[in-house]
């Protein structure tokens, strides 16, 4: 019996993964946004930020938020040495600015969305929504998962970290 709770676990484990994936019916709604993005595993440089620009109490809170949650493999396209730059304290300002671009209060799921041309995100900039090809685009970032419910709010996972356009001078 012993040999059987370990593969028990892991195929537990397996579930659990595929169904926050597939944005199912899930754990992920009994969890806040922060808990969820921590509990898949592939959201670590976000987590990170959150961290460093003091945003993990906003997102755990009552919402509701919508929050477009670039991966890690999303971070890694930015040139190099820039997540290290944006987590330095004294560009703390810049990091609110770049995470709470990919925030939208409300609760939005991927039919409304695909409904939309834009959206107004936390940062009061405006995000650009088009749908190609049957996919949700964010100015130039791809939807890859969409509907991923949490107690506050939902996540839709996306390819490419946005960038906020820059203030008009």
């Amino acid at each position: 019996m012993k040999s059987i709770k370990p593969l028990f676990k892991s195929l537990v484990c397996v579930l659990s993964l595929a169904s926050f994936a597939t944005g199912s019916l899930s754990a992920a709604e009994k969890k806040d946004i922060v808990d969820t993005a921590v509990a898949a595993g592939s959201f670590k440089t976000l987590a990170t930020a959150l961290g460093a620009a003091g945003l993990v109490d906003t997102l755990k809170g009552p919402g509701p938020f919508t929050v477009f949650a670039p991966t890690d493999e999303a971070f890694a396209k930015l040139p190099a040495g820039t997540v290290e730059m944006l987590l330095k304290p004294e560009n703390k300002t810049k990091l609110v600015d770049i995470l709470t671009y990919h925030v939208v209060a409300g609760d939005v799921d991927a039919a409304a969305a695909m409904k939309m041309t834009e959206a107004k995100a936390l940062d009061k900039k405006i995000i650009k929504l088009e749908v190609k090809d049957g996919a949700l685009y964010l100015n130039k970032s791809k939807v890859t998962t969409a509907d991923v419910k949490c107690s506050n709010g939902t996540i839709h996972i996306i390819d490419t970290v946005l960038m906020p356009p820059a203030a008009k001078m």
